[in-house]
């Protein structure tokens, strides 16, 4: 089983962004702490994280196995769960986003609480501090 936890870091809107994500896969934690190097919203920076998770573990983990991801926007776990986005920038995501979920066997996604969610959003932070310093 693989559990992700993913999150968006934002200054403005749109305004620079850094994405963090957290997996845990065999008793191991790895973290991603990622500069956008465009400015996007943070909703937009949000999808981008649950995109990026999906490309790592593809590339470099068995995902062939369950995989749990873990988001605190609703908006991305509600596109998911619908498989439609009527924003326009949203909806070019989510296909993104559905062409990744589309090659792993089994995925669930859940909306968490922003609380539960601290370790996905400090990489997040510490993403944005990069972006903001380029």
């Amino acid at each position: 089983m693989i559990k992700v936890y993913a999150d968006a870091s934002t200054k403005g809107h749109p305004g620079p962004s850094g994405i963090g994500i957290l997996i845990i896969h065999h008793h191991e934690q790895i973290q991603l702490s990622i500069p956008l190097l465009e400015n996007y919203t943070n909703h937009q920076a949000e999808f981008i994280a649950q995109i990026e998770s999906l490309k790592y573990i593809i590339k470099h983990l068995d995902f062939k196995q369950p995989i749990f991801m873990h988001s605190d926007s609703k908006i991305v776990v509600s596109s998911v769960e619908k498989r439609y986005a009527s924003d326009k920038t949203f909806a070019q995501l989510l296909n993104q986003l559905c062409q990744l979920l589309d090659q792993c066997p089994l995925v669930f996604m859940k909306w968490i609480p922003e609380k539960q969610n601290k370790g996905a959003d400090n990489l997040a932070r510490q993403a944005l501090h990069k972006a903001l310093k380029q």
